[in-house]
């Protein structure tokens, strides 16, 4: 039996870190459903071996998921997550940046402003008051 008192490994913390980041995300726009679910943990199965190869790169690893997701869901669902600041024109997605840099961030290009922390977007789309 594991002793709850043992530290979890750095690695294994940087990954679950990612997938709740990411989680997070998904279910305030009400996109967390099991197929998407299952996005989140192929990515993080791809970036364990990542940053297994390259443990420097963990503080990426948050961005990196959030950017495999919106890929993955561009491709069978459309673009995620679209822009809550922009109220005009067609809609449009969010980036990461940056794209390979620790503490990543949802941006709106089109505007020019950081939107949210990964993790933190259900502030910026109906959540709590963001400042």
């Amino acid at each position: 039996m594991d002793d709850p008192l043992t530290p979890v490994d750095p690695l294994e913390r940087t990954l679950h870190t990612a997938r709740a980041l990411v989680l997070a995300d998904l279910a305030s726009g009400e996109v967390a459903a099991a197929d998407v679910v299952s996005m989140v943990e192929d990515s993080v199965v791809q970036r364990r071996w990542w940053v297994e190869q390259w443990p420097e790169g963990a503080a990426y690893v948050a961005g990196l998921v959030a950017q495999d997701v919106q890929d993955a869901l561009l491709e069978s669902h459309g673009r995620w997550p679209l822009c809550p600041v922009c109220g005009s024109g067609d809609p449009h997605a969010l980036d990461v940046e940056p794209e390979l840099g620790p503490d990543p961030h949802w941006v709106c290009h089109k505007a020019g402003v950081k939107v949210a922390s990964v993790g933190s977007l259900g502030s910026a789309t109906g959540g709590a008051p963001t400042s």
